[in-house]
């Protein structure tokens, strides 16, 4: 528990160069809802390669890494099936409506300055947290 912030740390690192070595290496923002998005609606079919092979790495590093680090990863994450559904579309509308999600605007959009991604952030910020308050504290949800 005294070192969570080292793993805070280095995953925040690590996003990071992601993030760096994706867009030095093809000149895209490293987004995943764009990513997603791209295979989704058959936008993104010429580089589908890339983007499959992006997200086997976001799901498959972490079940790698646990036998390594040989401990499980609080997560928190309700039993309410119902709630994490909702939240599940919440997000995805969210980042059609902000046209990019976390990566690409608070990882890769605040790293270049860019007031779009800045302003995105802030929002996405606040409306979680709005989202908690209410649900956690208001309502007694989660």
């Amino acid at each position: 528990m005294e070192q969570d912030w080292l793993m805070g740390l280095a995953g925040g690192l690590l996003i990071g160069l992601g993030g760096a070595v994706y867009l030095l290496g093809n000149g895209r923002i490293m987004g995943a809802s764009g990513i997603i998005g791209g295979l989704v609606d058959r936008s993104g079919w010429p580089s589908w390669a890339e983007r499959v092979a992006f997200l086997a790495g976001v799901f498959l590093l972490p079940v790698l890494l646990v036998p390594l680090l040989d401990r499980e990863a609080a997560t928190h994450l309700t039993g309410n099936v119902a709630v994490v559904i909702a939240a599940g579309l919440l997000v995805g509308i969210g980042t059609r409506i902000a046209n990019g999600c976390t990566s690409g605007h608070g990882v890769c959009g605040i790293s270049r300055l860019s007031p779009r991604g800045i302003v995105a952030t802030v929002f996405y910020i606040l409306a979680g947290g709005a989202t908690l308050l209410a649900l956690r504290h208001w309502l007694g949800v989660i």
